[in-house]
């Protein structure tokens, strides 16, 4: 607990002031976040080239910065940058030609791993430069659902929700984190950011909520198809970067949806 503890205020302590000052110092934390991510997915592929991994990384900060727009209503994907991702790992494939650690499977392990990465973490910088309250509120739902969920889940919870994903999440907690994260989050919303439609907002973050738990199972069962328990242990007592941020990510997705639909 003590170490869990430790992490976590040095963690705090690095994102909290670049969270606050946002521009470039934001993009730069969170560029490098994204490589670690990407890094923590590429280790559970044993065996993988290093030089394929080095234009892995190299493919992710472009798409990163150049492969996405956002005008507020339409976030699109640069698909010429896919292309030529597709193109120059298949070219890569030729040269290396050793299908014991780098086959066609590996390719469309690498491409979907940086268009996920490089979306979510393009998301963060997107919802950054918006507004810092709106950052918040989205980092609520997620903190708050957790803390809810663990604290709850860990008290009371008896009923599995998911076994054969997740052993440890019971329906006790998932139900306990909906209502934390959707109760919190939702005050915070109404306070600092729009009070106009509390229902709405009260089903926006509902909604989020569960985004943000689903997004944590789904990041659960990837591990448990590798048989490892967390991405690294870049963070002592928590886990990897994948770890923490499997929640958030799937909430900013699921926000950008939001924003195109409304």
């Amino acid at each position: 607990m003590k170490e869990r503890v430790i992490s976590a205020i040095v963690a705090l302590l690095i994102i909290i002031p670049l969270l606050l000052l946002g521009g470039i110092y934001f993009n730069i934390l969170v560029a490098i976040l994204g490589l670690i991510g990407l890094w923590e997915l590429f280790r559970v592929k044993k065996n993988m080239p290093n030089f394929i991994k080095g234009i892995g990384y190299i493919l992710f900060l472009v798409l990163l910065i150049y492969g996405y727009t956002f005008n507020g209503k339409v976030y699109l994907m640069n698909f010429s940058f896919v292309v030529i991702c597709f193109l120059i790992l298949f070219t890569s494939l030729l040269v290396y030609n050793d299908n014991k650690k780098y086959s066609v499977e590996d390719i469309f392990y690498i491409l979907s791993s940086i268009i996920f990465l490089s979306a979510a973490f393009n998301l963060f910088i997107v919802v950054r430069s918006k507004s810092l309250i709106l950052t918040i509120y989205l980092l609520l739902i997620t903190t708050m659902t957790d803390t809810f969920a663990y604290v709850i889940g860990s008290a009371i919870g008896k009923h599995k929700l998911m076994p054969t994903v997740s052993p440890n999440k019971s329906i006790e907690g998932f139900v306990a984190g909906l209502i934390g994260g959707t109760l919190i989050a939702t005050i915070f919303y109404i306070l600092y950011i729009d009070s106009s439609s509390i229902i709405l907002t009260i089903v926006m973050t509902l909604i989020l909520s569960i985004i943000g738990q689903a997004g944590d199972l789904i990041f659960s069962s990837i591990k448990r198809h590798f048989k490892i328990k967390d991405f690294s242990n870049i963070m002592p007592g928590h886990g990897g970067i994948l770890d923490r941020l499997d929640s958030i990510i799937f909430v900013l997705f699921g926000y950008i949806i939001f924003s195109i639909i409304l």
